[in-house]
């Protein structure tokens, strides 16, 4: 591939050395597997690589063309792709239904949004390039199920799958197949991952003596779901593709092996955290969502700054050296932000709007923020810079307001409204930040204690604040 030495080059010039290094052997050297479905996380384990340099890493790659991002929507229960995106603006507010486990649900960016990559076709083929040529098991591993699943591998994947499923084939368009079975006394799912359909036959009473007869139909309808019962015995199973596409048919049975086979989970790159995180956010500025878009969030931190007496530092230092104070103290912010795994979403006259995915990140942020204001005003010999932050958790929504990827709700409210409540060179935050685990091992390992403070939020009830000293 020698054109893509041009990228790679490109590459170890915007990312850190070691993950660059490791995306380039990944492109030259991985399997098509490997490549097919890129977990971000998973690679970053494998490699030994900090987190936020690989997802860095693999976001330049993408930008570079030598990768392409998927934005997956997933079944909470399978972890099946129920749909798959180019970009986030692809992805409806509406409910999924996922066949295979019969469930209807609503996607959030929080557990149900994969974002994986998969390498470009024009840098290097690979098998998943034409998914209508992949066998039975590999059109699942690769395309159907999301990087999150990990299946057994060996001896273990050939027993384990021998006993979830009774039979597996394929069916070119218009084409029929007759199967006679022996159904245990356990439920039945006849799935197509390709056209996401599927037909549950419920086993109960005692075992038939005489064949049963079924008929499934593959329209092309995708979520449909067929129900039937029968009992456990032998089945005459007639199945018709009526689509105008291959097929990938297969008659799973609901017991624990089947659980044994695709139940094993690892973590992924969420829609969430990729939304806070400050390399996505300087790469795809305005590629996240459409203007009418409104994506659930379940749980996000924000974070918000803001300097003491900004307008008297102007009039007490003059504009020239305000400004660069100013933008000084934003950069090592920015910094601050982007290495706690959280993005800067906007600056408002002197103050920051930060995202983080979990409250010990906004909280370990603030205690460094507070730390390296100190530390900027003791080189000085003065205390200009002072700090006020507030942080919050809760749910929001994700939104495009003035062409850029910003969020609204409640929860964005009362965290600003938290930090108005900070006096000079003080954290506050509330009950949800500082009683989630993460966030008081990171208290507790720094010394500081969270103190409640009885004070009211504006417009708001029901919410405790805490001092952090």
């Amino acid at each position: 591939m020698p054109d893509a030495d041009a990228l790679f080059d490109a590459l170890h010039r915007s990312a850190a050395p070691a993950a660059a290094i490791a995306v380039a052997a990944l492109v030259r050297n991985g399997s098509d597997a490997a490549l097919a479905r890129i977990n971000a996380l998973g690679f970053a384990a494998e490699h030994g690589l900090d987190e936020e340099q690989a997802i860095a890493a693999l976001l330049h790659a993408a930008r570079l063309g030598l990768f392409e991002m998927s934005w997956n929507i997933l079944c909470p229960s399978c972890c099946g792709v129920l749909d798959a995106n180019t970009t986030l603006r692809s992805v409806r507010q509406q409910d999924y239904h996922c066949a295979f486990c019969a469930l209807t649900s609503e996607p959030n960016l929080d557990d149900t949004v994969e974002v994986s990559f998969a390498v470009s076709p024009r840098v290097r083929r690979i098998s998943g390039h034409d998914p209508d040529r992949l066998s039975f098991w590999d059109y699942h591993r690769q395309v159907f199920f999301g990087s999150g699943v990990v299946f057994p591998e060996g001896e273990a994947f050939d027993e384990l799958s021998r006993e979830a499923t009774l039979e597996a084939l394929e069916l070119q368009p218009g084409e029929k197949a007759i199967l006679s079975l022996t159904v245990p006394a356990y439920p039945i799912i006849i799935f197509d991952a390709v056209s996401h359909e599927a037909h549950v036959i419920d086993i109960a009473g005692a075992a038939a003596n005489a064949r049963q007869e079924q008929a499934v139909v593959f329209s092309g309808v995708r979520g449909q779901v067929g129900r039937s019962s029968l009992a456990p015995g032998p089945l005459r199973l007639s199945l018709d593709n009526r689509t105008e596409r291959r097929i990938l048919p297969g008659v799973f049975v609901a017991r624990p092996e089947l659980e044994g086979l695709i139940g094993h989970r690892r973590p992924f790159l969420t829609a969430k955290r990729l939304l806070s995180n400050q390399t996505f956010r300087d790469l795809y500025r305005t590629e996240t969502l459409d203007v009418e878009q409104r994506l659930k969030i379940l749980s996000l931190t924000f974070l918000f700054t803001d300097l003491k007496g900004s307008t008297q530092l102007y009039g007490r230092v003059g504009d020239l050296v305000a400004y660069d104070l100013v933008r000084a103290h934003f950069q090592i912010l920015s910094e601050i932000v982007a290495s706690e795994a959280g993005a800067v979403v906007k600056t408002i006259g002197d103050a920051v709007m930060a995202t983080f995915p979990a409250p010990h990140r906004a909280v370990a942020a603030a205690l460094r923020m507070r730390a390296a204001m100190r530390q900027l005003n003791q080189r000085r010999g003065a205390q200009d810079l002072v700090l006020k932050i507030g942080i919050h958790e809760g749910p929001c929504l994700a939104v495009n307001l003035n062409d850029r990827q910003d969020y609204f709700g409640q929860t964005v409210n009362i965290a600003s409204r938290v930090q108005e409540l900070a006096t000079g060179d003080s954290i506050i935050a509330t009950d949800t930040v500082v009683n989630h685990a993460d966030a008081a091992r990171v208290l507790t390992d720094h010394g500081v204690a969270a103190t409640p403070w009885e004070v009211s939020i504006r417009d708001v009830e029901g919410v405790r604040v805490f001092a952090m000293a």
